[in-house]
């Protein structure tokens, strides 16, 4: 599923009254505010879905994989999805 998967879903779920402009408005607000949250407080917990948390990679040595020469991987931040209950029971 895409983004544009998502939003006629969103649309479908909210039934005939809801354009299709409407449903993206929708989903475009809930993930800028998942974003906004992961930048605040460094974790969005949606219960009943899942987690979402910001995470800190250590630098590392890896290998370039054209020239098979090692190289410096600098540290680096990333968010991480850790499912609810509910949501690991459905799937």
């Amino acid at each position: 599923m895409n983004k544009a998967d998502l939003i006629q879903e969103v649309q479908k779920q909210l039934g005939n009254e809801c354009s299709k402009a409407h449903a993206e408005r929708a989903v475009n607000a809930l993930i800028h505010s998942i974003q906004k949250g992961l930048k605040k407080d460094k974790a969005v917990q949606i219960v009943g879905f899942g987690t979402f948390a910001v995470k800190s990679r250590k630098a590392r040595m890896g290998r370039n994989p054209q020239t098979n020469q090692p190289m410096q991987i600098k540290a680096s931040r990333t968010v991480g999805f850790r499912a609810g209950q509910s949501l690991k029971g459905s799937v």
